[in-house]
């Protein structure tokens, strides 16, 4: 058989975690493998992109619609037939193994939770610190987030194999759900009214960790307990999410030593 006439071959799975092609995918939510996110060309109304969109939303898969342009960008393949989708290292954990992790553990519950950390090299540098600092677990939203993707684990160091990561709907109602456990929110912001020097975090805490550009939204700013400034030297005013991070995590390590 001439190349001109031998069949185009399907794109597969690739090292990375990337699912590209209408059949791969399709094989990929049959046989239930791990997917984080699954991206459609935006506008196409072909029936196989919408029985995987469907069938992937059923299975509580985010679907995001995407323009040829995304797509392109993000193929390794180049034949990504208007879907691609990424696979999630791991299971995600629930907010209940969390808290039960502390329990175990008999410590007061130190979670991380990121609000909207769309670089998936500062969500892995998040979780290897949450993991090295001896943390509970970390939080992430469904949407406007980077998910468990191979990239994330690739610079977690190994560390999402360690530390249990949930996925919630909505972060704004998993910091009530916190509340309501007796764990006290503090968030980091430029202005916060708490100096880190001053924040108590010997009790159970949840450190909410803003996006890279905009820091916590109104609203989940809103539901914080605490917002911690931390102290800046220079003419800058704000450092990188997953520095933050560790900078208020490590100064729970330091309270909970003494």
């Amino acid at each position: 058989m001439s190349e001109r006439n031998r069949p185009a071959r399907e794109p597969q799975a690739e090292a990375d975690g990337v699912i590209e092609g209408r059949n791969a995918v399709t094989e990929a939510l049959r046989t239930g493998t791990v997917i984080d996110k699954i991206f459609i060309l935006k506008g196409e109304t072909d029936s196989s992109l919408g029985h995987i969109a469907s069938t992937a939303r059923a299975r509580g898969i985010v679907v995001v619609d995407a323009d040829k342009r995304k797509l392109d960008r993000m193929s390794v393949t180049h034949a990504h037939q208007g879907v691609i989708a990424l696979c999630a290292v791991r299971e995600y954990a629930s907010v209940d193994d969390i808290l039960a992790a502390a329990r175990e553990k008999g410590e007061a519950p130190l979670i991380v939770v990121c609000d909207e950390l769309s670089d998936p090299h500062n969500l892995g540098a998040v979780i290897r610190t949450a993991c090295c600092a001896g943390a509970h677990g970390v939080i992430i939203p469904k949407r406007r987030s980077a998910g468990l993707t191979a990239v994330v684990a690739k610079t977690s160091a190994g560390a999402v194999s360690h530390i249990p990561v949930a996925r919630v709907p909505n972060i704004t109602a998993l910091l009530k759900q916190l509340k309501e456990e007796g764990v006290w929110i503090f968030g980091t912001a430029m202005n916060g009214t708490t100096s880190l020097y001053s924040a108590d975090l010997k009790g159970p805490a949840a450190i909410v960790i803003g996006s890279e550009g905009s820091g916590m939204s109104r609203l989940v700013a809103q539901e914080c307990d605490f917002t911690v400034s931390i102290p800046m030297k220079s003419d800058l005013d704000s450092l990188n999410a997953s520095a933050a991070a560790a900078i208020l995590l490590y100064e729970a390590v330091r309270q909970r030593m003494n």
